[in-house]
């Protein structure tokens, strides 16, 4: 009985002892828990979207200041969740420049966050260049936390493929150049008017190779007397084959239904009236019909800027 007793002792000791364990490690487990919930969740706050808009020639705002949306309009405008200005001179040539918009697509388009994109005129040209040219290379993942030249520094996460983004939304893009640079109508003491000649545009780089991006072209037709020189209808600076992303090594003319004239921009992502592709992942999505809308910002985010604009605030958030 006194050894029954000892043993019933011995396994209630041993039986307190294995409790205290697994409270332990019921306590252990839930505080890894929680700390995984808590390291989720900070995750999930850093996390944002951003609306990048990219000017074109002549630009306007501060290099490296993302708040500065002197080419545009008010920065007070609704353009696009967490909007940012992209800014370059919109005088020296792409090449030159295209490091700029480098730097803020690794700034607010890698690791947790992502991007929509909007660009104008030879904007068209500098996202174009960046994802054809450097979409398939290494980039540093940042703190989405510019600098006062606009560079962010490295988050510690590592590297990553190319960047995130959502969609590219183009107003009078000038990706296929514009025949106002071939005539000489632009001054040609610009580097970036050699840029914007059609041949010279249209050969800087694949525009096949968005790395799946999608495009969305907005093609304005409010054209003047002197536009004669641009084929088919166009904006006053660039004509629909390069508003529209009609491919080909030189443009063509191109209208709205209503012109007889000449062959239909068609809207969507099939080939045009006459049957030239528009460039991969390229796709209408406005025609100015109506020939309501011109080229310029007019310092209002006006013009067939303002067409994006409406789409960057239903669709970027």
């Amino acid at each position: 009985m006194q050894w029954s007793f000892l043993r019933a002792k011995k396994m209630s000791a041993n039986q307190v002892s294995d409790s205290e364990s697994n409270a332990k490690r019921g306590r252990a487990n839930g505080w890894i828990a929680a700390s995984v919930i808590v390291a989720s969740a900070a995750a999930l706050v850093c996390a944002a979207n951003y609306s990048l808009w990219i000017n074109g020639r002549t630009g306007g705002g501060q290099l490296g200041n993302y708040n500065d949306f002197t080419y545009w309009g008010p920065s007070s405008t609704a353009a696009g969740v967490n909007k940012k200005s992209v800014n370059w001179d919109g005088y020296n040539s792409i090449s030159n420049q295209n490091y700029l918009v480098r730097n803020a697509l690794d700034c607010y388009c890698t690791g947790t966050n992502w991007c929509y994109v909007a660009a104008h005129s030879a904007g068209n040209l500098q996202i174009g260049y960046s994802l054809a040219m450097f979409g398939g290379s290494s980039r540093t993942i940042t703190n989405a936390a510019p600098n006062g030249a606009g560079v962010c520094s490295a988050s510690g996460a590592g590297t990553q493929t190319g960047w995130n983004i959502k969609f590219v939304n183009v107003a009078g893009g000038a990706a296929g150049g514009s025949e106002l640079s071939d005539a000489g109508d632009w001054a040609i003491s610009e580097p970036l008017v050699s840029d914007l000649k059609t041949s010279t545009a249209r050969a800087m780089y694949d525009h096949n190779q968005t790395r799946g991006k999608a495009f969305y072209m907005f093609a304005g037709a409010k054209g003047t007397l002197y536009s004669f020189i641009l084929p088919g209808q166009d904006d006053e600076a660039i004509a629909y084959h390069s508003s529209g992303g009609v491919s080909g090594s030189s443009g063509a003319g191109y209208c709205n239904p209503s012109d007889w004239l000449c062959n239909d921009l068609t809207t969507g992502t099939g080939a045009v009236q006459g049957g030239r592709a528009k460039w991969t992942n390229h796709n209408v999505k406005f025609r100015d019909n109506s020939e309501s809308y011109n080229h310029y910002a007019s310092g209002n985010w006006g013009g067939i800027i303002s067409r994006a604009v409406a789409d960057m605030v239903t669709n970027a958030q």
